[in-house]
Formats: C-alpha cells, sequence, structure tokens
C-alpha cells in the first residue's frame, strides 16, 4: 500500500485541474458564457495569458484573441469545436504568423 503522502500528490494534478475548470464557470446567464469543454481545454492557456481579467468578462475574450498563436493546440481545438473561431481563421492566423517569423 502506498503512503499516504504518495497518495496525495498523485491527486494534486487532478484537483489542480478541477479547480482551474471550477475558476472558469461562468454565470449561466452571462452572455459571454463558453462551454465547459472549452473551459477546461484552455485553461492552462487563461492563466499563462490573461488571468488578469475574471474569467467571465468579456475583456478575456479580447485577451485570448489577442494572444491568438500563443494559445496551445488543445485550446485552439475547443474553440473551434465550439464554434469559438473558425477554422479558416486558425489557419489564417498561423500563415500570418509564420510569415512574420521568416
Amino acid at each position: 500500500m502506498a503512503p499516504q503522502s504518495a497518495r496525495r500528490s498523485s491527486f494534486r494534478p487532478l484537483i489542480v485541474s478541477l479547480t482551474a475548470a471550477a475558476a472558469l464557470l461562468p454565470v449561466a446567464s452571462n452572455a459571454y458564457a463558453i462551454s465547459l469543454g472549452v473551459q477546461i481545454a484552455c485553461a492552462s492557456d487563461y492563466y499563462a495569458h490573461c488571468s488578469a481579467y475574471s474569467p467571465t468578462s468579456p475583456q478575456v475574450r479580447t485577451c485570448m484573441r489577442a494572444v491568438g498563436a500563443g494559445l496551445s493546440k488543445r485550446c485552439v481545438d475547443a474553440l473551434v469545436a465550439a464554434g469559438e473561431v473558425s477554422a479558416a481563421e486558425v489557419a489564417r492566423r498561423r500563415g500570418q504568423s509564420e510569415t512574420a517569423a521568416r
């Protein structure tokens, strides 16, 4: 049987993930509500780039759009699947960032 401290440390990533997802849960009546899938997929991007803004504010969307190419693939895929951004827009922005890098 594993020591109690080892069991606690194995739950730490799960607790951190659940806490991050819970922090991003918008108020149900909020006009800026996003899906739970997007919240979970983009939690680390939110904390890395846009945590200065309330997760339920319109500013967080502006911030995430400004980060654009800096968002994780997981987050971008979730945003596309949720209809928050089109696949064409993602491809266009990737093309612009690749051109700028040359």
